[in-house]
């Protein structure tokens, strides 16, 4: 005979006895279990109370914990056997797995055991545990059956119990003298035999009469968007309990975030019940940080982040000394950083000391107890978490991070020493495995997952996300555990049946958790069409309507007074010099305002290491093997004899220029080992020249303007009828060199050009030389054919010449003149690689799209 049931109002009035009644009260989840407490809250408000007893109800799992922590402090506690928590739970699986017959086969064993953690919790939940052993079954049911009986061999062996099987103890709770289950829709075995120690009662929410409805959005973010700003106008229509579900709101979390903030605003009554994982907040993330690089290497973008970081010791008084010594670090750092090599790095100072202080502290022994001492004295050492005082969201993140470091220092009741990489790679998982949401006050609208709006009712109620595809869930029966077990325990999710059957309860249960709740789903996702749930095919479909989309930025935008002038024109240059050398006219083609902000405001990105040689680090291994080379050659008649101990002595020189070590070095040299003797075979092939310049600065005047140059190399032809004469020639990798890159008003690489016109010297020819394996060339333009193989003769070279001097002069000018407009010869395309966006927010002129469908093929 089912137990009785109580309406809510009759609950509340119960409850409201105080605890000398001796209700308590269960339910499925810890967010339910404080919904109720606060609509209790409300219930005894209403009658003019200002102070009353705290109701007694809590989720089912922390009621059996509760009864064994009475039972422990009571007389007899001490033969109680010890409850595991979950990290030593954890440990204990891994270590059944790890010495299992299966473990070879295995990937990742901490997850598996994750999952057999899961197996063992259904299989006690539903009363099937005792089968598990003789039901057979595939690979994976068997392999868990072995698992699993190691794991109770243990528990028993050491006089453990876990908060699966603790049910299984029988304890009771003296002060409940009634029990009552609130919207409880599913109740497993190992429920109803705890029911049934007590004298019990049900309880479920009030099945509103309502008028739900459908309807339906272009895309899934078009759908979120829609949903918040219909929770914007409940609140302001006055509701007060408005429940948003997201149905995989674990992954869209982030962008429930921002669309709800943007909607509306950051300081909106609105929260997410989903959890981030702990190792994702700030301060958590800094403290791992640091714990990893106590003790190995790490890549040096991190480092940088940690020694700039507020939790460290001085952050806050020392951030603009921190600044600089980053971006000093930054030019002479290695890809990756140890602790020791990074003192090294560093001068004197604070920052010095402190993380010498933090080397110091004496390495432990190798319990899991004594890492976490270590681990304490460490951030302690590093001053974590900074002289600042922390926002509640840190303040209650860093207090998760002590709980887990105590959970992970509780692992040497059940773990094996550990070594350092291990003790920092547990402590890590642990953060990244626990799901944590900061405390904040009970806001009115409630962005829920799944299991979240079991059971609460809502002045408005949204559900999202109900395509075909997602709703009604899949059948998901646990690998690890016999299907024929599951189906005849009565899992729901063991079966189609079972699953659609509890899925349309669920979609049930939403449509009388409201007046008027609303069911939605997207109509397209990316390039797939989408179909509405059948569970919501009865409902009418009838448009939302919603309230205008105002943000708080569009309102702070509209409400603010705005000046406009134009500011497209710095002060003159003062003086001839220009810093940057030919770079300068380069930069003034592509865009004016790169021009003023490199070499006149000086504004340059930190440099940040690269593991290996980076793009420039090959230009300067090219330039510095073809300058060494050519230093020992001197001209094209000595290609005519063994050049290889040459080739060999120029690789190695540039290479160890470089700083380039061991086998990295080997593989440069001979690299470029190849690519000299590949090339020198195309220099073979030209008339007689002699090398008369190699890396050879130079100073040239254009329109006013006095730029320092560079010329890669300068021949003198021996020869023909262009003899005496000089061809300048700029060594490229790219395959996209091209002498394309001289013409226009705005050339691409005016460096070329300007050194055929303003040296003072007989130039009649201009090349690139394309280093490239596989495709090398010379490519440009020359007075007379044959001077150089495969560079055509201009048509006017006196008149091309011309031209670039023309062009050159031009942006001279400009940029002498002070002309710094925003203006990117190519749009956007121009601005891909450039590093000056928050200085001259191109993106607010140009629009992204457009110009993403313009470099379309």
């Amino acid at each position: 005979m089912p137990p009785a049931a109580l309406s809510k109002p009759e609950l509340f009035e119960r409850l409201a006895a105080g605890h000398a009644a001796g209700i308590t009260v269960v339910t499925p989840n810890r967010r339910l279990a404080q919904v109720l407490k606060s609509e209790f809250d409300d219930f005894q408000a209403a009658k003019g109370l200002s102070v009353w007893e705290d109701a007694d109800i809590l989720p089912l799992d922390a009621f059996v914990a509760r009864g064994y922590e009475d039972a422990l402090y009571a007389e007899g506690g001490g033969e109680l056997p010890m409850l595991l928590d979950e990290a030593q739970q954890r440990a204990l699986w891994e270590e059944a797995i790890a010495g299992s017959k299966w473990a070879g086969a295995l990937l990742d064993v901490p997850r598996t055991a994750a999952h057999a953690m899961d197996a063992w919790r259904l299989a006690h939940a539903w009363g099937i545990a005792g089968a598990l052993e003789k039901a057979g079954g595939s690979e994976d049911t068997r392999a868990f059956a072995d698992w699993a009986k190691r794991y109770a061999r243990w528990l028993k062996k050491d006089g453990l119990v876990d908060a699966a099987t603790l049910p299984s103890l029988g304890l009771g709770a003296p002060k409940t003298r009634l029990l009552v289950a609130y919207a409880f829709d599913i109740v497993p075995a190992q429920a109803r035999e705890i029911f049934s120690r007590f004298a019990f009662l049900e309880s479920q929410p009030e099945k509103r009469p309502g008028e739900p409805s459908r309807t339906s959005y272009a895309t899934p973010r078009a759908e979120l968007e829609a949903a918040a700003a219909w929770a914007r106008g409940r609140l302001a229509a006055g509701a007060k309990r408005i429940g948003v579900v997201v149905p995989d709101l674990e992954l869209r979390r982030r962008e429930a975030a921002r669309v709800f903030a943007r909607v509306m605003g950051s300081d909106a009554p609105f929260n997410l019940s989903a959890g981030e994982p702990l190792a994702g907040y700030p301060v958590v993330a800094f403290a791992l940080g640091w714990l990893e690089l106590s003790f190995s290497e790490k890549p040096f973008e991190e480092v940088s982040r940690l020694i700039r970081s507020p939790f460290l010791g001085g952050g806050e008084k020392e951030m603009a000394a921190r600044a600089l010594q980053d971006a000093r670090l930054r030019e002479k750092a290695p890809a990756t950083l140890s602790l020791p090599r990074l003192i090294g790095l560093l001068k004197e100072g604070p920052l010095r000391s402190r993380l010498e202080r933090i080397f110091q502290v004496k390495t432990p022994g190798r319990s899991a107890h004594d890492w976490a001492r270590h681990f304490t004295a460490l951030l302690e050492a590093a001053g974590f978490p900074g002289e600042r005082a922390l926002d509640s969201a840190e303040f209650q993140a860093r207090a998760k991070f002590n709980e887990v470091l105590s959970a992970f220092s509780r692992l040497a009741l059940v773990s094996a020493a550990f070594d350092s990489g291990k003790a920092v790679a547990q402590i890590r998982r642990l953060c990244a495995d626990t799901p944590f949401q900061p405390e904040r006050a009970e806001a009115p609208v409630q962005v829920l997952g799944l299991l979240e709006s079991a059971g609460q009712q809502f002045d408005a109620l949204w559900v999202s996300g109900l395509t075909d595809e997602k709703w009604p869930l899949r059948a998901r029966p646990h690998p690890f555990l016999p299907l024929a077990l599951q189906r005849a325990a009565g899992i729901p999710e063991a079966s189609a049946d079972g699953a659609l059957a509890l899925d349309a309860r669920i979609t049930a249960d939403w449509a009388a958790a409201s007046p008027a709740t609303v069911f939605s789903w997207a109509r397209r996702e990316e390039d797939r069409d989408l179909l509405p749930s059948p569970l919501i095919a009865a409902f009418p479909e009838r448009a939302v309507e919603l309230p205008p989309l105002d943000s708080w930025r569009e309102r702070i935008f509209r409400s603010a007074r705005l000046d406009t002038f134009e500011d497209e024109r710095a002060p003159a240059l003062k003086g001839r010099e220009a810093r940057g050398g030919t770079r300068v006219l380069a930069n003034q083609a592509a865009c004016p305002f790169r021009a003023f902000a490199r070499h006149r405001l000086r504004a340059e990105a930190l440099e940040a290491p690269a593991p290996g040689p980076d793009a420039l680090d090959r230009g300067q291994l090219l330039h510095s093997l073809m300058a060494n080379l050519w230093k020992q050659l001197g001209s094209s008649a000595s290609l005519q004899e063994d050049v290889r101990p040459q080739i060999e002595q120029a690789a190695k020189a540039a290479v160890a220029g470089l700083g380039l070590e061991g086998r990295l070095a080997r593989l440069e040299v001979e690299r470029l080992r190849k690519l000299a003797a590949d090339w020198l075979d195309l220099e073979r092939a030209r008339p007689p020249f002699a090398v008369v310049a190699i890396e050879k600065k130079v100073s040239l005047e254009v329109a006013g303007l006095d730029l320092q140059g560079r010329v890669d190399r300068m021949d003198r032809l021996l020869e023909g009828e262009m003899r005496g004469t000089h061809v300048v020639i700029d060594y490229k990798t790219g395959a996209r060199v091209t002498p394309k890159d001289w013409e226009g008003a705005r050339p691409d690489d005016p460096q070329l050009p300007l050194y055929a016109t303003a040296v003072p010297m007989d130039i009649s020819a201009a090349a690139f030389a394309r280093l490239r394996t596989g495709d090398m060339k010379f490519l440009g333009f020359s007075h007379k054919e044959n001077e150089i193989p495969g560079v055509p003769a201009a048509r006017d070279w006196n008149a091309m010449a011309a031209g670039w001097k023309s062009a050159n002069e031009a942006l001279a000018g400009e940029f002498k003149a002070g002309a710094a407009a925003v203006d990117p010869k190519r749009g956007l395309q121009t601005c891909r690689h450039c590093d000056l966006h928050t200085l001259c927010r191109v993106h607010e002129r140009l629009d992204a799209l457009a110009a993403e469908a313009e470099e379309s093929p």
